[in-house]
């Protein structure tokens, strides 16, 4: 799994969303309604799914797998949604609080293709605590969890 940070990244990406950002699930709508071009079934490889307090965390693991969605903003969305979504998760580069981290990661999409996108992974001292003592979700797809 090699991730670049946004410093590192040309121009806009979409979004991988594995949990609460889904359809059907509590934010998709809040955030998501209106805000993009394209919402497609994806996968993130090398990435563990474990359920957290009411959302789940993605954690790199070689083998493992998440599902989720790849989601392409509308251009003139994209940088009002990029802002929106690091604030729902928490994130702000380079603190050490953070829950997640925005990393650009390659997903790959229902036809096979890989396509770089933004993830938000659990923090490192978020995901080794999960690593420890967190619940995984067998089969990484968090609505079918239960």
């Amino acid at each position: 799994m090699t991730a670049e940070t946004a410093a590192e990244i040309p121009g806009p990406l979409p979004f991988f969303v594995y949990g609460t950002l889904r359809p059907g699930q509590a934010n998709h709508d809040l955030y998501l309604r209106g805000r993009t071009a394209a919402e497609e079934p994806g996968r993130l490889p090398d990435a563990e799914l474990y359920d957290g307090p009411g959302y789940p965390y993605a954690v790199a693991r070689p083998g493992a797998e998440t599902r989720g969605e790849l989601v392409t903003a509308r251009p003139e969305e994209y940088a009002g949604l990029l802002v929106a979504l690091d604030r729902l998760e928490e994130y702000v580069p380079g603190d050490p609080r953070n829950l997640y981290v925005r990393v650009a990661l390659d997903v790959v999409r229902a036809d096979g293709t890989a396509v770089r996108a933004w993830v938000y992974l659990a923090a490192p001292r978020v995901a080794a605590r999960l690593r420890e003592t967190g619940t995984r979700i067998a089969g990484g797809d968090w609505p079918a969890r239960r």
